[in-house]
């Protein structure tokens, strides 16, 4: 909502001094959302003067029509002489009075005017439009053409107003009121501590019998509808320029005199009103429902298939608008310019259903400011004085005579009473207010209270948004100033801090992050077409996904089974943007419903469910374990003057799953596999001893091509993911600090030859059988495959550490515990020794 400060202190007299600045600061305490203040006409300077047009010579030879004007303005040249002017516009004869600006003036965006030759000619200033002076459409199409009543060389600044400031609101949807200088004068009013000059106040005809006929069939729709007629009206009267104005810098373009009355009585009062054309009407007028499949063509020129529930304007012939929303094309009002100009009006002023008008704007994506007005809330008090002020204002301007008709349908309705203790403010707020400070709020909103401890508070009709006594406190609190208002931090009740899984989720991600990789978090939402992309086949568990009855978006209307295709996404689109080197990881929730889950019930919200029902809720939920996933492309070591670096590889995804395992104090086992979607050959499956049994916890390994393919990745994307609930399981609880031995270690080398089929996990695990209590740490650190071991051999070398907790071992001990752990690799695997 755009509001004119100039326009503002018609109903505030706010002090001479105050800026708009100044008024805004005191709105935004107050609640309102003032979210700019525009300073019109700012770096405009004259003279810029009122001028008649008094010859016109056609210059030729040009692209384009060029005239070469005089123009009478006065003395504000200084001279008396005819100003000559260059100008290309044609929507201005010889006598017409114009806008006129003169060398050594300043026009908005610091446009300097002077003398200047152009076209053959010398232009002495320029003859002005709307837009040149700031003014904003005014529905000319060119050149400002005054009214002939306003003399020459008269002060156009003054005149057409063009220094002022305006007030941009953002109305929420809770303050309808506010969308009127009436609404909004209040509330500067209730700040400045001022007297409000309500512009509804005025005197209203008691209805008569003799008024228009309306027939109101839906009164649950509309509750009050007044009608009022005008005739006589001067079809050429054209709107002021006061009122054109006005309407320009509250955002609306100026159409024609009725057109411009009804919306500038809307801004004023909020209550949104339509002129019907009464030689166009045809019989009484109506409110109902549409009939299913009615049609109307509304003043914007559509056509539009109505709605059974749609609430509707008719006369004998049907539906003449859509109420509320917009009138139709069938009684619009003439403009001055027509042949037939309107010279018989019948004013509607109505109050329509909040709901239904928003349903209907909603459902023609119709959305105008009349429907904007009464789905926040319409003084439904103020329609007969809104008629009134239009009646009004129609006799003033164009003419016309008021008939003494007037039509009133009201559906009787009580006004709204709550019941308030004098201290449920105090105790909302946490600050003593006191009862007088909470009667007088509440009685500058417009509320009539009465009471001492528990107060009954009419709510005024304008405030439809006050329904309880959390609304009523709320005033009170705004409009003392939420800046008051103690800043308390909560105390927080004590608790035994996080558990040990979340101990794990927060080590795991800290663990990654030192690693090197970033945290990426992404929505938890899949799509069946992605999966598919991924290489996982139909009867893989990860394509049985819950389907949203509402999602976000259809293309991915499932919720996720894994992390990578949000990873994926991820590292698609910063590769995209020119971060090649790239290693991302995200922890969290999958969704893993296994089919026979029960079907979900319905809570009552009318009481607190019961246990059984809440547990008959979880039982519904799917599997929902937390996973840990990474990916990685690009290089994973910079090369520089240290040496060369390298590319990510599968080993890095593997490691990946080390760190997080770690964490946990589990040691992974690491074999060969072949899973979607990585790459057969360089997929790696991720074992962990869950209650004394191995346990799938996850795969690492290099992406399939064909995976990269179908998403765009870079080649050689690496990927991992865990189920870190599994990792948790595996682990044996707290991590124990590690015991520093004070002995000696003894390390012994071993290489041991065994067939390229054998896994190293499985040589791996026979060695740390073997070798007993004595082994400290065991690591592979060399693979060799050549002519000289055999076709379908491999190499595998290990470094062996060996540490005594109570002494020094003797080389004998330590190569005893060696060879024993390449017996028993040799029993298990068929390893032998290299070079045995």
């Amino acid at each position: 909502m755009r509001i004119p400060l100039s326009w503002l202190r018609e109903y505030v007299d706010l002090p001479a001094t105050e800026t708009g600045r100044d008024l805004q600061e005191k709105l935004v305490a107050s609640g309102l959302e003032v979210e700019t203040v525009e300073q019109l006409g700012a770096g405009l300077k004259g003279p810029l003067v009122v001028g008649q047009v008094l010859t016109i010579e056609e210059l030729e030879g040009f692209k384009k029509p060029i005239r070469f004007c005089t123009v009478d303005v006065g003395q504000a040249n200084g001279t008396g002489e005819p100003q000559e002017i260059v100008c290309g516009a044609r929507n201005f004869a010889v006598g017409d009075k114009v806008v006129v600006v003169l060398p050594g003036a300043v026009l908005p965006g610091d446009f300097a005017i002077a003398a200047r030759k152009t076209y053959g000619k010398t232009s002495h200033g320029m003859i002005c439009s709307g837009d040149e002076l700031g003014m904003g459409d005014d529905g000319s199409g060119g050149i400002i053409v005054l009214p002939p009543e306003h003399e020459v060389g008269t002060d156009a600044i003054e005149l057409l107003q063009l220094v002022d400031e305006v007030l941009d609101i953002a109305v929420t949807a809770n303050r309808g009121d506010c969308l009127s200088l009436r609404g909004v004068a209040r509330e500067a009013a209730i700040a400045y501590g001022l007297p409000l000059r309500d512009p509804a106040l005025i005197d209203v005809p008691a209805p008569n019998a003799q008024g228009y006929p309306v027939k109101v069939s839906e009164p649950a729709g509309c509750d009050r509808f007044t009608a009022r007629t005008v005739t006589g009206l001067n079809p050429e009267a054209r709107s002021p320029i006061w009122l054109r104005r006005r309407l320009q810098k509250a955002g609306m373009r100026p159409i024609s005199l009725a057109v411009d009355i009804t919306n500038y009585v809307m801004l004023e009062l909020g209550q949104p009103l339509h002129a019907y054309d009464r030689s166009l009407v045809q019989g009484a007028i109506g409110v109902r429902r549409a009939e299913q499949g009615e049609k109307i063509t509304t003043l914007d020129g559509a056509k539009r298939v109505l709605d059974a529930e749609d609430l509707v304007i008719t006369d004998d012939r049907g539906p003449i608008g859509i109420a509320g929303v917009m009138g139709g094309a069938n009684t619009e009002i003439a403009d001055h310019g027509a042949d037939a100009g309107t010279t018989d009006v019948v004013i509607e002023a109505a109050h329509f259903d909040p709901v239904s008008i928003a349903r209907t704007a909603r459902r023609h994506k119709l959305s105008s400011e009349a429907s904007k007005r009464f789905e926040r809330g319409v003084d439904p008090q103020a329609a007969s004085a809104a008629a009134q002020r239009t009646v009004d204002l129609l006799v003033l301007l164009a003419g016309g005579t008021s008939e003494p008709g007037v039509t009133e349908v009201i559906a009787p309705s009580a006004p709204h009473t709550i019941t308030l203790p004098a201290d449920h403010p105090d105790k909302v707020a946490g600050v003593t207010y006191g009862r007088e400070t909470v009667v007088r709020r509440l009685q500058q909103v417009g509320c009539d209270v009465y009471g001492q401890d528990n107060l009954t508070v009419t709510v005024p009709s304008w405030r439809p948004d006050l329904v309880e006594p959390n609304d009523l406190a709320e005033e009170v609190i705004r409009l003392e100033g939420y800046e008051n208002l103690p800043s308390t931090l909560p105390r927080l009740p004590a608790g035994r801090g996080l558990t040990e899984r979340q101990r794990l989720h927060r080590r795991a991600g800290r663990a990654l992050a030192g690693a090197g990789y970033v945290e990426a978090l992404n929505y938890p939402f899949i799509s069946d077409e992605t999966l598919g992309k991924l290489g996982i086949e139909q009867d893989d568990p990860r394509r049985t996904t819950v389907k949203l009855v509402n999602p976000l978006s259809d293309e991915e209307p499932a919720l996720r089974t894994t992390l990578l295709p949000g990873l994926l996404e991820a590292l698609r689109r910063n590769d995209g943007r020119g971060s090649h080197d790239l290693a991302l990881f995200e922890t969290g929730l999958v969704f893993r419903p296994t089919g026979d889950e029960p079907q979900a019930v319905r809570l009552p919200v009318d009481r607190r469910p019961t246990d059984e029902e809440i547990a008959g809720l979880d039982a519904a939920l799917p599997r929902q374990p937390r996973h840990a996933a990474v990916v990685l492309t690009g290089a994973r070591e910079q090369a520089g003057w240290w040496g060369n670096g390298r590319p990510a590889d599968w080993a890095d995804a593997v490691e990946a799953a080390r760190t997080i395992a770690r964490e946990a104090g589990v040691e992974l086992i690491v074999r060969g596999d072949q899973h979607a979607p990585w790459h057969p050959g360089r997929c790696a499956a991720l074992f962990a001893v869950v209650d004394g049994a191995e346990t799938l916890v996850g795969h690492a390994g290099e992406l399939h091509p064909r995976v990269i393919k179908a998403l765009h990745l870079p080649e050689r994307s690496c990927a991992m993911e865990v189920d870190l609930d599994l990792v948790e399981r595996a682990g044996t609880g707290a991590l124990q600090a590690p015991r520093i031995s004070t002995f000696p270690v003894a390390t012994q080398d071993v290489a041991l030859v065994v067939d390229a089929s054998v896994p190293a996990a499985d040589v791996e695990k026979a060695l740390r059988e073997g070798a007993g209590e004595l082994l400290e740490s065991l690591r592979l650190f060399d693979v060799f495959t050549g002519e000289q071991l055999g076709e379908g051999r491999k190499s595998l070398a290990y470094a062996l550490r060996f540490r005594a907790t109570d002494r020094t071992l003797t080389v004998d001990e330590a190569s005893a515990a060696r060879d024993a752990a390449v017996a028993l690799a040799a029993e298990r695997t068929g390893a032998v020794l290299r070079g045995a």
